[in-house]
């Protein structure tokens, strides 16, 4: 399976789909269903029951997006983009926009 370019606390856009051009922070990722949960989007309805203190109800909860439906969020394109990578001189590895090549997630 391909890497996945996304980490926990990236900002995304959404491509695909019902949230399509919405923009919010990865808050997990699942690897190895290829599949993100991103904040306040794709919520679900969950109905549960009361339990001992009485608490019960109609929650929401994120549901998961697949990975190929979003893209990294360059905030100097303000746009989707694709990923890269460099290296930089002191011989870290960092991501960086296709379009403007600035370096991505720091």
């Amino acid at each position: 399976m391909r890497t996945m370019m996304v980490k926990k606390g990236d900002m995304v856009t959404v491509m695909a789909g019902r949230e399509k051009g919405k923009t919010g922070k990865v808050l997990s990722v699942d690897r190895k269903k290829g599949r993100v949960y991103i904040e306040k989007l794709n919520l679900l309805k969950k109905h549960k029951r009361p339990d001992a203190e009485g608490k019960g109800g109609i929650l929401e909860k994120e549901g998961s997006i697949a990975v190929s439906n979003i893209a990294l969020f360059c905030t100097k394109c303000n746009s989707g983009t694709r990923v890269g990578y460099q290296i930089l001189e002191d011989g870290k590895k960092v991501r960086i926009c296709r379009k403007c090549q600035e370096i991505l997630g720091e």
